[in-house]
């Protein structure tokens, strides 16, 4: 029996085009072993009916409280607290408003309100609709009242807009859906050490995911990552207190839903955002692997194949963390990351001291089994001041990431002291 079997998740639907794309957020739900029934606005059955859902999920479809057919008259108050998660998709415009503002005249508001278990909400609309800056007010209220948000995904709407507003794909939706109930279920990370809330004054940066740089528009230099490691920092991170902000290339792994993503996919564009967070973050965790080289000069059409060799000239793209070692603020924690395929220790002790950093994290990516793409890792830690390596045993990557916040955590603690020393003499 899966873990998450008979944990019960309540889907709310609102009246968006996007409502049909619910119905396969409800059967991944099932095939992970989850009860899962469903409610849904007036608006929404204009879109998909509710027989559709009751079919599927085999339980009776609330639209209205009141409805003569209804077995259950307050059913705001008993469905809501009976569940272990509750999952808006897709969430209009009008429903976010309503969210954020605390307003309950249906349903699906009314049971947000009085819900005590954790809620994620896929908004769902027009791009323009989306950028507004009433709807971000209320994404980061909402955000702030610490619901888990799913951002849309960007693409052509029903409407012929082209952009951010389409209901993230159901496969994300579910993957994530399960990453919150099996935290919740486990209260702490793996290590326990997120009981302890340690990184709580901290603001964390994170950089995740390969970089890609144009050859021309079909073809492109990258390195290989899922983006796996980076956002188990963020998560186990999260777990332990911090603010965390993510800037992500490209990847293949759900991202954290309860954590900021700024998406870059260059190592130019990086290196741009990144240099837009940085004053803020008091750790700064180089975990993306960034293309080393790019194309001295990148075609603005297609290269068309020939008979002979096509031959590249190079250039190095920006060397991000090393930049940022030159300028960094004081007290600001810098990490980094060496995958390696030989003398995997001398050459991250070498990343370490001449970077100016206050730990690498190596792997050895040769290594069957972990690494790269793989849900585990082995890795050595390398901290300043300690001559000693701490080797990280195959482990999933959470368990990782939260060994490796264990030693940042540490690297903490003296500086944070001796600040609070200084303030007491003032």
């Amino acid at each position: 029996m899966s873990e998450l079997q008979l944990r019960k998740v309540a889907i709310g639907v609102t009246g968006g085009i996007a409502a049909y794309k619910s119905i396969e957020v409800l059967r991944g739900l099932q095939r992970a072993g989850c009860e899962v029934r469903v409610a849904m606005t007036r608006h929404a059955c204009e879109f998909v009916r509710p027989l559709t859902f009751r079919a599927l999920s085999g339980a009776y479809v609330i639209v209205d409280d009141y409805s003569a057919d209804n077995p259950d008259p307050i059913a705001h108050i008993t469905f809501s607290q009976t569940i272990d998660l509750f999952v808006i998709a897709p969430a209009t415009a009008n429903t976010l408003a309503k969210l954020a503002n605390g307003v309950a005249d249906d349903f699906i508001t009314s049971t947000y309100l009085a819900c005590t278990a954790p809620i994620l909400i896929e908004p769902a609309m027009n791009s323009v609709m989306w950028n507004h800056p009433a709807t971000q007010r209320n994404v980061q209220k909402l955000r702030t009242d610490g619901v888990h948000i799913i951002e849309p995904d960007d693409g052509e709407m029903a409407c012929g807009t082209i952009g951010p507003g389409r209901l993230s794909h159901p496969e994300r939706i579910v993957s994530v859906a399960l990453e919150i109930l099996s935290r919740s279920r486990e209260q702490v990370s793996p290590s326990g050490s997120s009981a302890t809330q340690d990184l709580i004054n901290e603001r964390i940066l994170i950089t995740a995911g390969a970089t890609r740089e144009a050859i021309d528009p079909v073809r492109f230099i990258s390195n290989r990552s899922s983006g796996k490691m980076g956002f188990a920092l963020a998560r186990a991170a999260v777990q332990r207190g911090a603010q965390v902000r993510i800037v992500a290339g490209i990847t293949t792994a759900a991202p954290p839903s309860d954590v900021e993503l700024i998406e870059a996919a260059s190592a130019e564009d990086m290196r741009a955002a990144v240099f837009r967070e940085i004053d803020e973050a008091t750790i700064f965790i180089a975990a993306a692997a960034v293309a080393d080289y790019r194309a001295r000069h990148s075609s603005p059409t297609k290269i068309k194949k020939s008979d002979s060799d096509m031959i590249l000239e190079l250039e190095r793209t920006p060397d991000i963390l090393s930049e940022v070692a030159r300028h960094r603020k004081n007290g600001q924690l810098l990490v980094g990351f060496a995958a390696e395929t030989d003398n995997v220790t001398s050459n991250a002790q070498k990343k370490l001291s001449q970077k100016n950093l206050d730990m690498v994290v190596a792997n050895d990516v040769s290594r069957e089994g972990s690494g790269f793409d793989s849900d585990r890792n082995a890795v050595t830690i390398l901290v300043r001041d300690n001559p000693l390596p701490i080797d990280v045993p195959l482990s999933p990557k959470l368990e990782v990431a939260d060994r490796i916040l264990d030693e940042v955590a540490r690297l903490r603690r003296p500086a944070f002291s001796a600040t609070s020393a200084e303030s007491s003499k003032q």
